[in-house]
């Protein structure tokens, strides 16, 4: 689709605050040995007794970007080999890279999962297998390759879902349900909305780990730093259970947020597929934008301005609509197919963050824009934070506004002046 969007008299000559950096002051403690944590788990299940020479085993493989996952990928598979089985990888990320097998391997291999990198083959298809019908009707269904294998390792991220609150969110039990279940899968839960996604996903990850041959799980967690802090394979029977939901809690507890609860701009540097789910986490930016349901207590954010869209999503913007303002160059990146059939396979879920918000010629417009609409009418005293993303947060930079603040909050220390810079085409 070629844009047509004749803004140009839309600049805004607003002046723009100074900036000033500020660190986040976290306590972590990363794993150190990570091929060494997945071995040792994988070993402690006892999978050489469950494990026929020659079975072939499939691996999952998401489309988040995971710091650590070519590693654990890569264990993985060197570890099923040594038991005596032929692995091979698959897609298992719904109907993300724009719901083809061919979209999903190429975004694979923007995350660095190419069959050089992890020492075996990538099966990508869009099939899928029906493994029987929930109580209430609904088909479960299986990647085909993963339910033709003799057996499947599940690989993920634990982590707070974007979308709904549960004792299962975003992990083991989802990439099961949704992941392996392609687009067909999603779209089966999505059409229920939020109700669909808090009770079919545990059930019909229930019903895969039963009738679709899954070995175990393989848990990833990251601390505020995207940093891998633990690694935890469950049974197949923890697999969306209380081992899945301590594992969540923890991960709550470790994730990185905004250290202000009220804002009056937020400038997010970039958004993309390969952040969150949404584009930007709303678990940090305090916004869901779904018909229905209600918002989060905090953080407020009056005026959100995205700036750009990473290269890893391949122009799926999903989740640009919980933005308020964007640049024509962010606008111009968006392949509006993938984006719109990876929104509306959310159904209600996805619909009003698949649109687009108002469109101004330059970042630099679009902020000055934000300071003009944001509803302080003082401009020394707008509170506006700039990050480089939503997972990204260490390191902010702020307005005057927000320094008082800073200095009361022993968890934050001001490093100094810094410039706005990426602000042109």
């Amino acid at each position: 689709m070629r844009l047509n969007l004749n803004i140009e008299s839309l600049t805004a000559d607003t002046a723009l605050p100074p900036l000033y950096r500020v660190r986040q002051r976290w306590q972590n403690a990363p794993l150190a040995d990570i091929a060494g944590t997945v071995r040792n788990e994988l070993d402690a299940l006892g999978l050489r007794e469950q494990i026929a020479p020659g079975a072939r085993i499939a691996v999952t493989a998401g489309s988040r970007g995971i710091r650590d996952i070519v590693t654990v990928l890569r264990t993985c598979v060197a570890g099923l080999r040594d038991l005596g089985a032929e692995p091979f990888v698959v897609p298992a990320m719904g109907s993300h890279g724009g719901a083809t097998a061919a979209g999903q391997l190429k975004l694979l291999a923007e995350l660095g999962i190419t069959e050089a990198q992890i020492g075996c083959p990538i099966h990508s298809s869009m099939e899928v297998v029906e493994l029987g019908q929930l109580a209430d009707g609904t088909p479960v269904v299986m990647d085909r390759y993963a339910a033709e294998a003799d057996g499947v390792l599940a690989v993920n991220r634990i982590k707070a879902h974007t979308s709904f609150k549960a004792e299962i969110e975003s992990g083991l039990a989802k990439m099961c349900a949704l992941g392996l279940g392609k687009r067909q899968g999603a779209e089966y839960v999505h059409r229920r909305g939020v109700a669909g996604l808090r009770t079919m996903i545990v059930l019909m990850a229930r019903m895969v780990v039963a009738r679709g041959k899954v070995l175990a799980g393989l848990a990833i967690l990251e601390d505020a730093r995207e940093q891998t802090a633990a690694i935890r394979a469950l049974r197949p029977e923890e697999i969306g259970g209380p081992a899945e939901t301590a594992l969540l809690e923890r991960s709550r507890q470790l994730m990185a947020r905004l250290p202000f609860d009220e804002l009056d701009v937020l400038v997010v540097d970039e958004i993309g597929k390969n952040i969150s789910g949404t584009g930007m986490d709303t678990n940090v930016i305090g916004r869901l934008r779904i018909n229905g349901e209600a918002e989060p207590d905090h953080p407020r954010i009056a005026v959100i301005v995205a700036l750009d869209l990473s290269a890893a999503s391949q122009g799926n913007a999903n989740g640009v609509g919980l933005a308020d303002l964007i640049p024509a160059r962010l606008a111009r990146k968006i392949d509006f197919a993938a984006t719109c059939i990876n929104s509306l396979t959310s159904g209600l879920i996805g619909l009003r963050k698949g649109a687009l918000p108002i469109t101004l010629p330059t970042p630099r417009d679009a902020i000055a824009t934000a300071l003009k609409v944001c509803g302080q009418p003082d401009p020394d005293a707008i509170r506006l934070a700039r990050i480089r993303n939503t997972l990204l947060l260490e390191e902010l930079l702020v307005s005057p506004a927000l320094l008082a603040e800073v200095e009361r909050n022993p968890h934050l220390e001001l490093l100094g002046p810094a410039p706005w810079d990426g602000l042109t085409e």
